[in-house]
């Protein structure tokens, strides 16, 4: 960026920005909460459990006991 240029940002623009909406409309639009958010979250940690399990049953467990 030359020094002395301005900067316009892309909220500087009307057509950029979103309408503005009634409070009614907002508090339907999140009735539900972030399902989506908890459903990949939910897929995310249960790949992380069943990893964990492969490791622990296929490496840890066939090693036997230490000492």
């Amino acid at each position: 960026m030359i020094v002395g240029e301005t900067h316009e940002s892309a909220s500087d623009k009307p057509e950029h920005v979103a309408a503005p909406i009634a409070p009614s409309e907002a508090a339907e639009a999140l009735k539900n909460g972030p399902v989506g958010a908890f459903v990949v979250s939910a897929i995310a940690v249960g790949l992380l459990f069943i990893g964990w399990m492969a490791f622990y049953f296929f490496l840890f467990i066939p090693r036997g006991p230490i000492g």
